[in-house]
């Protein structure tokens, strides 16, 4: 495929893929059509021979190509299933798209400091777990780097003290990034508010600028209680100090905030009475 692939990039072999989908033609009439010269010409047709894509046979004094279909045939079926997962529903390029149109549409609402104060949005999940199961996915450090970021993204650096004026720090990374030799995608610092074991978790967190100022402060309130599921969570988020550049980080806290709880969702659903871990330290 690779081979083909090559041998169709260059516009001189096109075209003469395309004359020889009219019919077979000898190398003289080729060069000719394309108006090309034959030695050019010739050598064109060996690399699309040798790419599987031609044939060629003599006769008497001529050399006369034609087109073979099968490789063809199988370069648009691999294009057209490449082009068939780039199209799923909810996939990877649909949340893209997605957080694209948001993109514009606050980039051009950003026009002044506290543009977007007092913006607030609200998820709820239905968790499979009991809310003191569930209360230590969203305090304990090592549960919540498994979840506490978009899909596309993994925790490199987690930092929660689950008390009042505790220190948050959370940094990340490209899911595939796996030794950390890309940029950090993102670096996040905050302090916790409130904390009520398996009842309430208030705190502050502010994404970080390139250039290490706070884009906005988010105000988040988490509400856990009982439901036939085993629990139901209500979060609260309240946007305040918003600057000019934080346009990027608004646009993506619906998409990402709501991806990150359907990985909560689904870790406490894949092992929903885990109690053993009790490490509340640091990731680093």
């Amino acid at each position: 495929m690779d081979a083909l692939l090559a041998a169709l990039a260059d516009p001189a072999r096109w075209r003469l893929v395309n004359l020889l989908a009219e019919r077979p033609r000898p190398v003289g009439v080729l060069a000719q059509l394309a108006e090309a010269r034959q030695p050019q010409t010739t050598k064109h047709l060996q690399t699309l021979e040798r790419a599987g894509v031609v044939t060629s046979q003599r006769t008497g004094q001529r050399r006369i190509y034609a087109l073979k279909p099968g490789p063809l045939r199988d370069l648009a079926a691999a294009l057209s299933r490449i082009a068939d997962t780039a199209e799923q529903a909810s996939g990877p390029h649909t949340t893209y798209d997605r957080y694209e149109r948001g993109l514009n549409t606050e980039r051009l609402a950003a026009q002044e400091p506290g543009w977007a104060d007092d913006r607030s949005f609200t998820f709820h999940r239905s968790l499979t777990g009991r809310p003191e199961v569930v209360w230590r996915h969203l305090t304990e450090a090592d549960l919540l780097a498994h979840w506490w970021t978009p899909e596309d993204l993994r925790v490199s650096e987690l930092v929660f003290e689950a008390r009042p004026g505790g220190r948050i720090v959370q940094e990340y990374r490209d899911v595939e990034d796996t030794d950390g030799s890309d940029q950090v995608v993102g670096r996040a610092e905050g302090v916790v508010d409130d904390v009520r074991p398996g009842e309430r978790l208030a705190y502050r967190l502010s994404p970080l600028l390139p250039d290490g100022r706070p884009a906005f402060t988010a105000h988040v309130d988490m509400r856990l209680g009982p439901a036939d599921t085993g629990s139901g969570l209500d979060v609260r988020w309240r946007i305040t100090d918003s600057t000019i550049d934080s346009a990027d980080f608004v646009a993506g806290i619906e998409i990402g905030f709501g991806q990150s709880l359907d990985k909560l969702a689904a870790a406490l659903a894949g092992d929903p009475h885990d109690t053993d871990s009790t490490d509340t330290r640091s990731m680093k």
